[in-house]
């Protein structure tokens, strides 16, 4: 990416496979003078397969009244000809992130401090927490702290969403359950779809649930992991972005696991997370399409 964000922006395309692709969005990039930064592509059979694009490119001058103008040119221009679903999202305008958390703080943690030193390109607007503790903490760095309690119901549940809704605003790019321990409702993860990311606390499928730790050593397992995935109304079956695993052996016990498994989550959970700040994740069904670097 250049070093200045302004006029970068992000083109990111899903559609049925078919020559020309390529040709078209690149041919009109060209048309408009845009030097296209970052390409990647990939297609998942290429008789009746589907396609994945993303490209970032930079285009002298170009701002938020040119970027209607763009999106509405690249509407009439190149889309028409395909059956596309297409973003165009500006690098320098930082997307706003609000972070979920409840007692325990590794995953929260390595989220704010990667912030602060400028790896997550966000605005954190905030963090909302059912539990008081971690307050402190959360305001070292400068960010709003909101306690919402939630009680035992559906209807305190749907009572602390409705506080939560009214508080982060309609205009939401992101939030990330940082071992927020409440199961949240279909309805808000309806309103914000593709837009919730989980880290579970073992290597999904397997471990699903409550307490997957001491499960993993009852059963005796060789390695730990962690799953970062979106978050759907069917627990932990969300299309999964990031996962990582670690070696243990029987010498482990719960609280050695615990420990370890509390490291995957937060590199792995920040990992997601990065790449969905970037347009680099690509939501395909149940399944995702992440373009790494």
């Amino acid at each position: 990416m250049t070093e200045s964000k302004e006029s970068t922006v992000r083109l990111l395309i899903t559609c049925p496979d078919q020559p020309g692709i390529v040709a078209a969005v690149s041919g009109y990039l060209h048309k408009k003078n845009a030097n296209i930064i970052h390409s990647d592509q990939h297609s998942t059979d290429p008789e009746g397969g589907r396609f994945f694009m993303r490209n970032e490119f930079f285009l002298p001058g170009l701002d938020m009244d040119g970027l209607d103008d763009l999106r509405h040119e690249f509407e009439e221009e190149v889309t028409n000809g395909f059956v596309m679903d297409w973003t165009l999202n500006p690098v320098w305008e930082p997307k706003k992130m609000v972070i979920l958390c409840s007692k325990v703080d590794h995953a929260l943690m390595e989220l704010l401090w990667r912030w602060k030193r400028g790896d997550l390109e966000c605005d954190i607007a905030m963090v909302i927490s059912n539990h008081p503790d971690l307050r402190g903490a959360i305001e070292h760095f400068g960010v709003p702290f909101h306690h919402i309690p939630v009680g035992p119901t559906l209807r305190d549940k749907v009572m602390a969403e409705d506080t939560m809704i009214e508080l982060m605003g309609e205009q939401v790019d992101l939030i990330v359950l940082a071992r927020y321990m409440q199961i949240l409702t279909a309805d808000f993860v309806t309103k914000y779809s593709k837009k919730i990311i989980n880290i579970h606390h073992s290597f999904l499928p397997a471990f699903v649930g409550a307490d997957p730790y001491r499960r993993a050593h009852e059963r005796g397992v060789k390695l730990i992991g962690a799953t970062a995935h979106y978050v759907t109304a069917q627990l932990d079956e969300g299309p999964i972005i990031e996962q990582d695993v670690i070696r243990v052996t029987h010498s482990h016990d719960v609280d050695d696991l615990k420990r370890l498994g509390g490291d995957i989550e937060r590199h792995v959970l920040a990992r997601a997370v990065k790449w969905h700040l970037e347009d680099r994740v690509i939501v395909d069904g149940n399944k995702t399409i992440v373009f790494r670097r």
